[in-house]
């Protein structure tokens, strides 16, 4: 299983700090370093916080696959 996430691409959008965006969602900026470099998945509560937090849906900021074959 393969989760990839466009958390660095967002932030840079919308010009936000990864600990300001730790702080709006709850958590450290430790987990953000985490959740951007693929080291940890966050729970589905926070995936959902982290894309209110931008707006969109969980689609666009997380991508799942079951293999790297499925592109």
């Amino acid at each position: 299983m393969i989760v990839r996430n466009r958390l660095r691409e967002f932030r840079a959008r919308y010009r936000m700090t990864q600990e300001e965006l730790a702080r709006s969602v709850g958590v450290t900026r430790q987990t953000i370093i985490a959740i951007e470099n693929g080291k940890y998945l966050p729970s589905l509560k926070l995936a959902f916080k982290l894309a209110k937090a931008f707006n969109v849906k969980i689609e666009d900021l997380f991508e799942y696959r079951e293999s790297e074959d499925d592109e």
